[in-house]
């Protein structure tokens, strides 16, 4: 069948509304890799990269609770923490399904760095809400404390926000694609990847956070993916998204989707970034997008379900 890069979505393990303990988000990973299994026992060679969102904020809330007694954690080690706690749950939730249905396979978590620009815009413009909200009061103690920038979030409280630089290249790359040739199952850009800035041939983390849509298509473009799958909380795409009108989209080419993006139809803060990622993708070569739930992975797959999008 070829190679497929699954992107995951953070809330598909830590779901809106739950209280988000460790043994809920082992079930809800659970329930996401009895899908993805579907697509080993099909035979695709497959890599798995997840957002981290939700785990990311509670690590920063975690880390701000303590401050008095540790030492604080900067973004791009929390982005390290969760995509090893986070590859954990999956190695070992995937492992188990795949070994109740008898298929031998490997897995392996790739802790992975994604160079961006450091005179990005992004670096100047900071649009990305992170971590817990906060009082006005708190908020403003934490600009002037932390050098932190911070923004009203709809009417909910002050939040802070960090760059989101584009991801330019994935430094563990060859050996994501060798893994992969090599039959393995690998887990990588957890969390859109670990930002980093090259400078004088060295790497550094920066305060930031990749879009996780946007790193799993230059990776699946690098390891000549067949098949960029997306899977977020919703069956496929939809047009006038929640309105009385909405429309929802079985298959649309790459000039249909550059076409409704421009018009609107899907903002940056949800469909957006996956609607551009697969445009990526698709540009770079005659493959496939799709765009689904987990639940649905098996009948998108078919051709059932889901939106499609191709050149």
């Amino acid at each position: 069948m070829g190679k497929a890069v699954i992107a995951v979505g953070g809330n598909s393990i830590l779901r809106k509304g739950e209280e988000g303990s460790i043994p809920k988000q082992f079930k809800n990973t659970s329930e996401t890799c009895e899908h993805i299994a579907d697509m080993v026992e099909s035979g695709y060679d497959i890599v798995i990269t997840h957002g981290n969102g939700p785990q990311v904020g509670n690590l920063l809330l975690r880390s701000e609770k303590t401050e008095d007694i540790l030492y604080p954690l900067p973004l791009d080690v929390c982005d390290s923490n969760t995509q090893g706690s986070m590859g954990y749950m999956i190695q070992q939730v995937l492992g188990n399904v795949l070994g109740k249905r008898k298929i031998k396979k490997s897995i392996v978590t790739v802790v992975t760095q994604v160079i961006v620009d450091k005179d990005d815009p992004a670096f100047k413009f900071p649009t990305k809400p992170i971590g817990p909200f906060y009082s006005k009061e708190r908020a403003e103690r934490y600009r002037k404390e932390k050098k932190w920038e911070i923004i009203e979030d709809a009417g909910r409280g002050y939040r802070r926000v960090v760059p989101s630089p584009k991801p330019l290249k994935i430094v563990e790359n060859n050996v994501i694609k060798k893994l992969v040739e090599d039959g393995v199952i690998v887990i990588a850009v957890g969390g859109g990847g670990i930002p980093v800035v090259m400078e004088k041939n060295r790497l550094s983390g920066v305060e930031a956070v990749i879009d996780k849509d946007l790193a799993s298509s230059l990776l699946a473009s690098n390891i000549n993916a067949e098949l960029f799958l997306i899977s977020t909380n919703v069956e496929k795409v939809f047009l006038n998204y929640n309105k009385p009108n909405q429309k929802g989209i079985d298959r649309m080419t790459v000039k249909e989707a550059k076409k409704y993006l421009s018009e609107g139809h899907f903002p940056p803060g949800s469909m957006g970034p996956k609607i551009e990622a697969g445009i990526n993708f698709l540009e770079k070569g005659d493959k496939e997008v799709i765009i689904t739930s987990p639940e649905c992975i098996g009948d998108a797959l078919k051709d059932k379900t889901g939106t499609h999008i191709v050149k």
